[in-house]
């Protein structure tokens, strides 16, 4: 028995609402602070329900296949911050630490007093050895998978 196109929108759109409150509950109630890249994610998530609620009401294949690139864009940004995390590349300067080694005492004093209070390249909270961007960016792909299945049967 194949899925309505209208559960697998709300099960889609009812990922992302359910991770940008996860998000939100975790800043607000368990006081971990987002960095750039955090709330990067979640703008994609607030984008894909909105479409959610278009998509429920209007016909076609273009609004799921906009959630789809919604869910995406959140993946993509998801692994960039994993990678940003794990040292495999560098993050905005203005959510990371400088790599540069050769300061100036006054340039370091500089730095630091310009440093965000929540660094982009430092995980903050794990499950399982991986962090909640990496967290997100699974749960992203298989959103847009959901995404892409509703865009099927529209």
């Amino acid at each position: 028995m194949a899925l309505s196109r209208t559960v697998l929108i709300l099960c889609a759109a009812g990922g992302s609402l359910f991770l940008l409150g996860a998000a939100l509950a975790f800043q607000h109630l368990g006081g971990l602070a987002p960095c750039e890249l955090c709330l990067w994610q979640r703008w994609p998530h607030a984008a894909a329900v909105v479409i959610g609620g278009l998509a429920l009401v209007l016909p076609g294949r273009l609004l799921p296949l906009a959630g789809g690139a919604a869910a995406l864009a959140t993946a993509g940004i998801g692994i960039y911050h994993t990678g940003v995390e794990r040292g495999a590349w560098q993050g905005p300067g203005t959510c990371s630490s400088p790599t540069t080694g050769d300061v100036s005492t006054d340039e370091l004093f500089d730095q630091i007093m310009a440093a965000p209070l929540v660094r982009c390249d430092e995980v903050a909270w794990e499950m399982l050895g991986l962090s909640m961007a990496s967290w997100n960016a699974l749960a992203a792909l298989c959103l847009a998978v959901l995404w892409f299945m509703a865009a099927r049967t529209g």
